[in-house]
């Protein structure tokens, strides 16, 4: 397995070198908007922590990211009044990986709503301002 990239886009995003629609952070992990998202409220959680994917991530870190995934999934159900979340986890590139940094993706779905193609459009930034202040909202209630 390749060595983890400190310059990945995910760990540039960590250290406030690229731009980002944070909707949490703790110690432990980010969670943020993508920006090409596959849906309304498509949210990335990932590890502070320097991990390539699922592989080389500590358990004790995986921890982290899979209780603020779960506390993710629970406030985007709320704000996008979803039917259902999807979560998707994919390590290395035979499994479709293109980010090398172990992240969550957390979609909430509608019924009947099919998700869009991966990295298919790139959303307007107002759009996603304002999915990132639905979601900030419903966790501030949770």
């Amino acid at each position: 397995m390749t060595a983890y990239d400190p310059q990945n886009p995910f760990a540039k995003i960590l250290r406030s070198e690229f731009p980002s629609y944070r909707v949490y952070e703790n110690d432990h992990v980010l969670a943020f908007l993508d920006i090409m998202p596959r849906c309304p409220g498509h949210t990335l959680v990932i590890p502070k922590a320097p991990a390539r994917n699922i592989l080389d991530i500590s358990e004790g870190d995986f921890v982290h990211v899979a209780r603020a995934t779960h506390k993710i999934a629970r406030a985007a159900m709320k704000a996008f009044k979803a039917d259902g979340i999807t979560l998707q986890q994919f390590n290395e590139p035979a499994a479709g990986q293109v980010v090398y940094h172990l992240h969550m993706h957390v979609m909430p779905r509608h019924n009947g709503i099919a998700l869009l193609a991966p990295a298919s459009r790139k959303e307007d930034g107002k759009v996603l301002e304002g999915h990132a202040a639905k979601l900030v909202a419903a966790l501030k209630g949770a």
